[in-house]
């Protein structure tokens, strides 16, 4: 064996020994930079969560009567699970647009706040049975419903692949 062959060999079995450090290393570094960039990020938001963008903003902006009827707020948003998606559709399209100052913020109103809002503050929306004065109701019983048979969804325009979706696209849609 030559000397540069017994370094290679020397050089091989030393990196191969490391690996699992290396490995180990690697995937805390990872987990460390991902921390990094969730906090980045955070600091990079205007509202931080969605409770700050509703307790800050939206209750601060969106004036409307709630004593006559005509539109519905529960205090206690957050135990409302459809009001808590729909707040957190409208705090993540305000942060996206947020950063365009040419037309953002009209986008969000537009089609964003004001959808929402409609729905939310309707009388027959998620707060239906609550008031501003006496607070959070029960809500109904949530929507009934009944499992798919087998095989229903496997076409491929109700999954979210990482391929094409419609790449082998039949040319019927299932009818059942």
């Amino acid at each position: 064996m030559t000397m540069d062959e017994a370094t290679n060999e020397a050089t091989d079995e030393s990196m191969h020994a490391g690996a699992d450090e290396v490995t180990d290393e690697s995937m805390h570094a990872a987990t460390d930079e991902e921390a990094v960039r969730d906090e980045e990020t955070r600091a990079s938001l205007i509202f931080p969560s969605v409770e700050e963008f509703v307790t800050e903003y939206l209750s601060a902006v969106v004036h409307r009567r709630t004593d006559d009827g005509s539109h519905v707020w529960c205090p206690d948003w957050w135990a409302h699970a459809e009001a808590v998606a729909r707040l957190t559709a409208l705090w993540r399209a305000f942060e996206y647009l947020s950063s365009d100052p040419a037309l953002g913020m009209s986008n969000w109103w537009l089609h964003h706040a004001d959808p929402h809002l409609a729905v939310l503050l309707d009388p027959h929306g998620p707060f239906h049975a609550c008031g501003p004065h006496h607070g959070h109701q029960e809500r109904p019983p949530t929507l009934p419903v009944t499992s798919a048979p087998p095989g229903h969804f496997d076409h491929p325009a109700f999954s979210l692949a990482d391929e094409d979706p419609f790449r082998d696209l039949p040319l019927d849609l299932p009818t059942s």
